[in-house]
């Protein structure tokens, strides 16, 4: 506590330029992520697969699979140069501070005296700023829908079930947020310097009340969820977890081609009690061993103790990230150098200090990305010790086709962005042979995009 103090003193100096410094690593995350962007870029102007899918990839599947991904990134950089443009406008131009004194005038003008403090002050101010920038982000989300994803045949969603989800999104946040928002604020307020140590208690309790509550709940709202009819599949998945002592408690199938025509398949659940869910897009355009392969690798990580150690390690981030933010809480010099001279709000406080902790944040991801990776070859091995290996590889191949997926990749890019290997290095992994015949587009018209499961494939 001493040393956290003692950094909090360091940190607190008057006119030290925080603003400025956050601006800046704001431009550079922007440049360098735009640089790496344009690095992939030329990748996707290849006009030949990699010589490892040159066997499996017809060329009409590779040139429409290069057209998708350089749709998706000049998109890419429009949305980037937008967000980029919000958030040096709000920070440059002191919005917050605005915002913060117009909510607590409607507060004081229109709410009863019982309806005062922080907490109530702050509830309004952040469900207000939440819904300025879900209606200025709805060009972006209305493109990547209906022109985007349309283009290539991906959405299977409406403008009516677009508007619904957006309106029980924002329905659903203030339900859940409100009193989560509040509960974080009286922690803080209560409990002294040592509040970290009970936000990430808090945090913990948050995270099982979600697994337990979200597929009840919340989930139902969005989707339906049906028992998986009994056949070969069920009896596959079903002697899968049997084999690996896996706690299934129910399988099921949900409608994701509802919205998309991309494909998911996840578990979740409490450590004696999982569910399967795999979306019934992914079903109908695989066959039965292919879907087993791939549940056979979801399940590798479980055995393999990879959601475990996830889990772990975000608790771990929880805790440092809320010990450091008792260090900012009361850093004056931070809320004066962007507009707040008279109150310190501690949500206003929680959101400077996320965005001083942005430089962190980029090398934290970089090295989950390269967790992520290893953890995926370990579950592809997991899979082929199975005896998955080939339904694994045939698998891969036509999700990749399905979706058309990225065939290659820039070194750079991946290492920041990718979080899966790409395809040429699993195949490799798997010892893939390549003697099947070529995945046929042709073969496979009408089917689209799968991303396959809660981690992805």
């Amino acid at each position: 506590m001493d040393l956290l103090r003692r950094f909090g003193q360091f940190l607190d100096r008057p006119g030290f330029p925080w603003k400025t410094l956050i601006i800046g690593f704001g431009i550079t995350q922007y440049v360098f992520e735009g640089f790496l962007s344009l690095r992939q870029y030329k990748i996707l102007q290849q006009t030949k697969p990699p010589k490892a899918l040159e066997g499996e990839i017809k060329q009409e599947t590779f040139d429409k699979s290069q057209a998708y991904g350089r749709a998706k990134s000049q998109f890419g950089f429009v949305a980037s140069l937008y967000s980029q443009v919000q958030n040096f406008g709000t920070i440059y131009y002191d919005i917050l501070p605005q915002l913060w004194d117009l909510t607590g005038i409607w507060l004081h003008r229109y709410s009863p005296k019982s309806f005062t403090g922080e907490i109530v002050h702050t509830l309004i101010f952040f469900f207000t700023y939440n819904l300025i920038t879900t209606i200025i982000n709805l060009p972006i989300s209305y493109y990547s829908t209906f022109v985007l994803e349309d283009k290539y045949g991906f959405n299977k969603s409406t403008v009516r079930l677009w508007v619904t989800d957006l309106l029980k999104g924002q329905a659903l946040g203030i339900a859940l947020g409100a009193p989560l928002l509040s509960a974080f604020l009286a922690i803080v307020q209560r409990t002294g310097d040592i509040f970290f140590y009970y936000l990430f208690l808090f945090g913990i309790v948050v995270q099982l009340f979600a697994i337990t509550i979200y597929p009840i709940a919340i989930l139902p709202l969005f989707n339906k969820l049906s028992p998986l009819e009994e056949g070969q599949l069920k009896t596959g998945v079903e002697e899968l977890a049997k084999r690996l002592n896996f706690p299934l408690k129910e399988l099921c199938v949900i409608d994701g081609s509802k919205r998309s025509a991309h494909s998911n398949a996840y578990f979740y659940g409490l450590p004696w009690k999982k569910h399967i869910v795999i979306y019934d897009t992914l079903i109908e355009k695989s066959e039965t061993e292919e879907v087993v392969a791939v549940l056979s690798h979801e399940l590798g990580h479980w055995s393999l103790s990879h959601t475990t150690k996830l889990f772990g390690i975000a608790q771990f981030h929880m805790f440092y990230i809320f010990a450091l933010f008792s260090v900012f809480i009361k850093n004056r010099s931070l809320y004066q150098s962007f507009g707040f001279h008279k109150e310190f709000p501690i949500i206003i406080g929680f959101i400077l200090f996320s965005e001083a902790l942005a430089p962190m944040d980029t090398v934290v991801k970089l090295l989950m990305n390269i967790l992520s990776r290893k953890f995926e070859f370990e579950a592809d091995e997991f899979a082929v010790k199975l005896g998955y290996s080939t339904e694994l590889a045939r698998s891969l191949i036509k999700l990749q086709i399905q979706n058309l997926s990225t065939m290659d990749a820039d070194w750079m890019y991946a290492s920041y962005h990718f979080s899966h290997p790409i395809l040429p290095e699993r195949l490799g992994a798997l010892g893939w042979s390549g003697k099947e015949k070529k995945a046929d587009l042709k073969a496979m018209d009408g089917e689209k995009s799968s991303v396959v499961t809660g981690r992805e494939l």
